[in-house]
């Protein structure tokens, strides 16, 4: 009975594997991902060479606008591959077809949003490599233009360093904005889902600022649970945000910060997961 069981749970998850690897090739196929590279890679490019008017901290400007570029390009993607690959195949009826086969509606989730996340995971590995060049160029392209020196392999390799956690945690939030357009794409249409995740985008970033400013006693009760409300629903996205410490020029602990991010994503992330089952289970396909 127990090999059994477990020869069922390698096959069920056989299945899903196949949903996902199907789901990305779909991803990276749609003209949305070649668009999206184009776009913000030659963002990543031509600001090598656009002066931040910083007095010479051109440099943590560039990586701060490149995280921040990256991540919006890869929450598109997501959001754009949830609409197209749960919604409109729910609309159109074509996951009638896939369901008909031996194959669960959780299945059908799970292999969705592996795919999904395949997907992003390789825009960020093209534009992240962009990315990583070009923090390696700038540096010494800065050095040479302000001072006229020459910089040294090992500064290079410490400011391209500093990015890679960054990244990491741009993924992170990416997942979990990926997880929640999932969920809300068994219902809704592309428009909503786009206008819903973005707004949890703004909102997930300014919610510690808008709980600390109605903190104080002067403001409206209303307005401060509002504040808090939003605070404990929506997913804490400035967790993820790696501006502070590239300001200061501090590095991201791996073990310290990252790993603790990581736990948070992949908590949340089965959260809107679960909430997609309850969602899809009684979803009418027919």
């Amino acid at each position: 009975m127990g090999k059994a069981s477990s020869i069922f749970r390698v096959i069920a998850s056989m299945k899903a594997l196949t949903i996902a690897f199907a789901t990305a090739k779909e991803a990276i196929r749609q003209p949305a991902f070649f668009v999206l590279t184009f776009i913000a890679g030659s963002s990543l490019i031509c600001s090598v060479f656009v002066s931040y008017f910083t007095f010479g901290e051109d440099i943590k400007m560039y990586k701060d606008t490149g995280l921040t570029t990256i991540s919006f390009a890869g929450l598109l993607l997501a959001l754009l591959t949830a609409s197209s690959t749960v919604a409109e195949e729910i609309d159109g009826k074509t996951a009638i077809t896939l369901l008909s086969k031996p194959i669960n509606r959780r299945q059908f989730i799970i292999g969705k949003f592996l795919g999904i996340e395949l997907g992003v995971l390789l825009l960020f590995v093209i534009l992240g490599s962009l990315f990583g060049m070009g923090v390696w160029y700038k540096y010494a392209y800065d050095l040479r233009e302000s001072a006229g020196g020459v910089a040294e392999t090992a500064k290079q390799f410490d400011q391209v360093k500093q990015v890679l956690p960054g990244l990491a945690l741009g993924f992170f939030e990416v997942t979990v904005l990926a997880s929640l357009s999932v969920a809300i794409s068994t219902r809704l249409p592309m428009l909503v889902n786009l206008v819903v995740c973005i707004a949890v985008f703004f909102l997930g970033h300014l919610s510690p600022v808008l709980v600390d400013v109605t903190g104080g006693g002067n403001v409206n009760e209303l307005i401060s649970f509002m504040a808090r409300l939003f605070a404990w629903i929506l997913p804490s996205l400035e967790f993820f945000n790696a501006g502070p410490a590239i300001s200061t020029g501090v590095m991201i602990p791996w073990v310290g910060y990252v790993l603790p991010a990581l736990g948070y994503c992949m908590l949340y992330s089965g959260v809107c997961l679960l909430f997609a089952f309850l969602l899809f289970e009684d979803r009418d396909l027919a």
